[in-house]
């Protein structure tokens, strides 16, 4: 595979392993702007491996990831870490939001991080949480909301620098059925209106669902189901 026309992330022919044991062997994946893809394969297939290396988390052993044209490899630790803050969005399976910090300190976190005075974060914050359904949870902290409404927060704060690609890492993987639907139903509808292309690593196919395609990882080596039909 090389890296196909058009698509926003790319990568092509990717290893890591860690120690003896080998995440990923050969791997390949691409996206759209304004697409969902599905990451799917079983516990221990390199599906989060794979998540961290087009994220510029963690570097492959060898391989190429190219974001927006421009080989991730010849970037410096600085700019990675600014893609991070500013073009890339985050959800993970816990939400991972600071305890110590009220939700809407929480979304504006990246903001704060990029700069943005603290009222016009808490600003754009606000309105984020409106649009997830959490606006009336600002004051409260982390502990005080339950699994569902921390997410959607945490969906709120990965959404808050209008991210072009947003990586969720099994985001309803703690939740009950409904409230997982209601997370991703939420975390779609928004990545589709600001044109957010969606990385979403899931081993359920009732989450998958929700995506345009679904690449399937086992044992480090991805499939493109939509290619392989």
């Amino acid at each position: 595979m090389t890296h196909p026309a058009g698509s926003l992330l790319t990568a092509a022919d990717l290893h890591k392993a860690y120690g003896p044991t080998v995440a990923l062997d050969g791997a390949e994946f691409s996206i759209h702007p304004g697409e969902v893809v599905a990451v799917m394969g079983p516990s221990g297939s390199g599906k989060s491996t794979l998540l961290h290396c087009l994220a510029g988390i963690v570097p492959p052993d060898s391989g190429s990831i190219r974001y927006n044209g421009q080989e991730m490899a010849g970037m410096s630790d600085t700019q990675r870490s600014a893609l991070r803050r500013s073009e890339f969005g985050f959800v993970f399976q816990f939400g991972q939001l600071v305890p110590e910090l009220t939700c809407v300190e929480n979304v504006a976190l990246p903001l704060r991080l990029n700069g943005t005075p603290r009222k016009a974060a808490e600003r754009a914050a606000l309105s984020w949480m409106e649009r997830l359904e959490v606006d009336g949870l600002g004051r409260k902290r982390p502990g005080e909301v339950s699994g569902g409404q921390g997410q959607r927060v945490a969906v709120a704060r990965a959404l808050v620098t209008d991210p072009r690609v947003i990586f969720a890492d099994e985001p309803t993987g703690a939740l009950d059925s409904l409230n997982g639907e209601r997370v991703m139903e939420l975390l779609t509808e928004a990545a589709r209106t600001t044109g957010a292309a969606v990385v979403l690593v899931t081993h359920e196919a009732r989450v998958a669902a929700y995506s345009d395609r679904e690449i399937v990882v086992r044992d480090g080596r991805s499939r493109d189901m939509e290619r392989a039909v």
